[in-house]
């Protein structure tokens, strides 16, 4: 079972904050940093002193780190536009030595896009599909040919599909909780399927509609990694826990019913029983970004037990 640190930049965290903590994933040994892709803070936050970019902050995590992997859960399709995401993307994995991992979705918090002039279409699950095939087939170009896309949303001519990612093929995620769609499209293109935010039992589902649409895509089910987001809250006794949920303000009780919160020994647990359900790989909301400490424990006496 991988464990990832998942963070949530907008909620509040400068570039340096965020430094310190891939810095920390990196030294404490966890498999991956990931940011989310957001522009405007959610719930009573003050969210200062403000967004940070994904992409550029991964650019510089590329040069500041040496062996975890660097991603997003989930770069918003509303935010770039295909041709120059396939670039920033490729870009940040020469960057990063081939380190890169790209999760795409969607859009879908109105707000941010009306704080920042972005316009935020009716029909967006069309052009996520038009996205993912246009950056795929920019990647997958060979050196000198051309890659052209005639599609609803875009349209590509000519284009000499430059550079190229230093890895072979940079693994493509893809998440969400839509019965139909959604696994079709994860057929399509995913390296990996994510259930963000979900219980045991819904992710077993989802994960058995992926599976059945990759079989019926002519891929081996078994080619996908399959993963879960989830809030943690890890304390070495219950007051521990107690005073790391309030400074998220949450209640202990929902943390547990939602997310992995307790002791090691609950967390580990259950954790193992969303591996029986199908998930090979857990990234872990981390909200308190200052609370190194928490890492720390949750390396020492959950990652440990799961190596």
């Amino acid at each position: 079972m991988d464990l990832r640190i998942f963070t949530e930049p907008q909620q509040g965290a400068t570039y340096d904050t965020l430094l310190t903590v891939a810095k920390a994933t990196e030294d404490l040994g966890f498999d991956a940093f990931f940011r989310s892709d957001h522009y405007l803070k959610m719930g009573s936050v003050d969210g200062l002193p403000g967004p940070t970019d994904a992409w550029i902050t991964l650019a510089g995590l590329a040069r500041e780190t040496r062996r975890i992997r660097l991603g997003t859960l989930m770069t918003a399709g509303t935010f770039r536009l295909p041709g120059v995401l396939a670039i920033q993307v490729a870009q940040v994995d020469q960057m990063s030595g081939g380190r890169v991992e790209f999760g795409l979705g969607a859009g879908w918090f109105e707000e941010e896009h009306k704080a920042y002039g972005i316009p935020f279409p009716k029909e967006k699950f069309g052009r996520l599909e038009e996205q993912l095939a246009i950056i795929t087939g920019l990647w997958e170009t060979k050196l000198g040919e051309t890659f052209d896309f005639q599609g609803e949303h875009y349209t590509l001519t000519g284009s000499p599909a430059l550079p190229k990612p230093a890895q072979d093929r940079i693994p493509v995620i893809i998440g969400g909780h839509g019965a139909i769609r959604t696994p079709r499209l994860a057929a399509r293109y995913a390296d990996e399927f994510n259930m963000p935010f979900a219980s045991i039992e819904d992710s077993e589902r989802q994960f058995g509609r992926v599976r059945e649409a990759v079989r019926e895509a002519g891929r081996r089910p078994e080619d996908l990694v399959y993963s879960n987001a989830l809030v943690v809250c890890v304390g070495r006794d219950d007051q521990e826990v107690a005073r790391r949920a309030a400074a998220i303000g949450r209640e202990v009780d929902e943390l547990k019913l939602n997310g992995l919160a307790g002791s090691p020994a609950e967390v580990v647990e259950k954790i193992g029983r969303y591996q029986e359900a199908g998930s090979q790989r857990i990234y872990l909301q981390v909200l308190d970004l200052h609370d190194l400490d928490h890492l720390e424990l949750i390396s020492a006496e959950v990652q440990s037990q799961l190596s």
